[in-house]
């Protein structure tokens, strides 16, 4: 089993494929994919049961990016996992990829649900997580959502039937970096005291350092014991890693240019050592 020190590691050289890709590209959120960097690496690192030669196995556990936004993380995790060839990611919002702008279930394994439009993340979470109590099914289902999306009310009409339906089998993981497209979550639409919003609608909710992956190891683990609804709030970083990124709203979808990628790739491995 993976350590937590060398998942720390994996996370950090996420970082550099990312910036690669969309550099590479063109175009991609930065941003809120540097952001979920150690989230993305300690769930399919450690945390969810997986099988990468066999995408739709039964009882899979299932991932919905909501934030569907930082695919090119999510991609870059999957091509890690064995999902697909690593040198597809080259091809991230060209012509024919499979690797789109957001991801979509019907062109890539491992993509369980095409995201994009935020706020349906944790609804398509609360239909899997039933599906699998009506099945019979063993299988978890983890939901990641960014905090401004939280701004969109389908997200708490799901949250009650996450509470209604007692689901002790699904994990709501908010990546809650503070910033979205057009300034800070506190400029667009204040959010005041997420934990306690989580808790008044029956979520037993934990908060953890979204940058430290034991951190979030142990918070998801603490997640799973649970015996009802779970939320986990990562306080996180946009654009961790990078200085002229870190917090800038910015650098949401921000192209990358020759000498941003230039600095961005010396900070983020220097890191490594």
């Amino acid at each position: 089993m993976p350590t937590a020190e060398k998942l720390q590691r994996e996370a950090q050289e996420l970082r550099i494929t990312i910036i690669d890709m969309i550099h590479k590209a063109g175009s991609g959120h930065s941003g809120g994919s540097l952001s979920c960097a150690e989230i993305l690496t300690a769930l399919y690192g450690e945390i969810m049961n997986i099988r990468p030669g066999e995408p739709q196995w039964p009882d899979r556990d299932r991932f919905v990016l909501s934030k569907g936004h930082a695919a090119p993380a999510l991609y870059a995790v999957l091509a890690k996992k064995g999902y697909f060839d690593p040198a597809e990611l080259n091809t991230l919002r060209q012509m024919e990829s499979c690797l789109q702008g957001h991801p979509c279930m019907f062109k890539l394994p491992g993509v369980e649900m095409s995201t994009g439009s935020l706020g349906m993340g944790i609804s398509v979470g609360v239909g899997m997580a039933l599906a699998a109590k009506l099945l019979g099914r063993s299988y978890r289902t983890f939901v990641l959502c960014g905090d401004g999306e939280l701004q969109e009310g389908q997200n708490w009409e799901a949250m009650m039937s996450v509470a209604k339906w007692k689901l002790d089998n699904l994990v709501i993981l908010i990546d809650r970096n503070h910033v979205q497209l057009d300034g800070t979550v506190e400029e667009v639409m204040p959010m005041g005291d997420l934990k306690a919003k989580l808790e008044a609608f029956g979520l037993h909710t934990i908060a953890c350092d979204g940058h430290h992956v034991q951190s979030i190891l142990d918070a998801c683990k603490e997640a799973l014991q649970k015996r009802g609804p779970v939320a986990i709030i990562a306080e996180t970083v946009k654009g961790k890693g990078i200085s002229f990124m870190e917090g800038q709203s910015a650098w949401h979808g921000k192209p990358i240019g020759k000498d941003e990628y230039v600095q961005a790739m010396k900070e983020l491995k220097e890191v490594l050592g």
